[in-house]
């Protein structure tokens, strides 16, 4: 006998994605609706109270220098003895509603970077129901970082000014953890030298030196340079300071630029 066609289907599973977005209304303040808010006195959102008490731990660098022992809760202690985790700025960010962020690089060094984050807030009670654009700056450096961290100073740079523009824009006093010098007491850094960086005009000027004179070591530059300008490019180029040059980094710049010209 043959089999009877099944007619009826299974209907489909009812898709329901409500709960997410509605997470993220807001009410005509700008403030989100499913979160109750504390406020100042002033009627001002109190944004250090909104923070959750696992973004915050001791601040064990204020304790250390001052010979106490860090305590392991963060009962009873001031702003100025707490530090907030990276996750808890965030969450404010969340919290108060940003529309863009965007970072500038305003210095990058092998050894330095700072950089400047700019965030536009979104329109609520507090600012009138306008935007506010709102920026800040933080650097990191061989000096205020420590282990891989050295390696990443454009986002360490970057994180820190993160922080910096959100709690300076809610009126935050407690430190953020990304802002702490975590480099290690009592270790000396030694200073960068121009002829580290791969980019460098002395870096170019020493490899150029190699190929073209044939120089393996700075002494070898000097004197190929003595003898090179007297012999083939006298007039050219003369820099008096040539006697106290003692390393590449004594040459600048500016004079390693004109030489890589004229050695190439």
């Amino acid at each position: 006998m043959p089999r009877r066609k099944k007619t009826d289907e299974q209907p489909a599973p009812t898709v329901d994605n409500s709960t997410g977005p509605a997470l993220f209304d807001r009410d005509e303040s700008g403030l989100l609706k499913n979160i109750q808010y504390t406020f100042n006195q002033d009627g001002s959102v109190n944004w250090r109270a909104m923070i959750k008490e696992d973004h915050l731990f001791p601040n064990r660098s204020w304790f250390q220098s001052r010979s106490k022992d860090t305590p392991k809760s963060i009962d009873g202690l001031a702003d100025h003895q707490l530090l907030i985790k990276l996750g808890g700025i965030k969450e404010l960010a969340r919290l108060r509603g940003f529309s863009d962020v965007s970072y500038e690089v305003v210095k990058c060094e092998l050894d330095h970077v700072a950089a400047i984050c700019r965030m536009t807030f979104i329109p609520n009670y507090e600012t009138d129901s306008k935007p506010v654009i709102f920026q800040d700056m933080a650097n990191a450096s061989v000096k205020n970082t420590s282990s891989f961290a050295t390696k990443f100073l454009e986002t360490i740079a970057c994180n820190r000014s993160f922080v910096r523009c959100v709690r300076n824009f809610l009126n935050i006093h407690i430190v953020g953890d990304d802002e702490m010098d975590k480099s290690t007491p009592g270790t000396t850094v030694p200073a960068s030298s121009e002829s580290d960086d791969p980019f460098s005009p002395t870096t170019t000027l020493k490899k150029k030196a190699k190929e073209s004179l044939n120089c393996e070591t700075f002494e070898d530059f000097k004197v190929c340079l003595r003898n090179w300008w007297q012999e083939k490019r006298e007039g050219v180029y003369k820099n008096d300071s040539l006697k106290s040059w003692e390393n590449w980094d004594d040459i600048s710049a500016r004079d390693a630029r004109k030489l890589i010209a004229l050695v190439s």
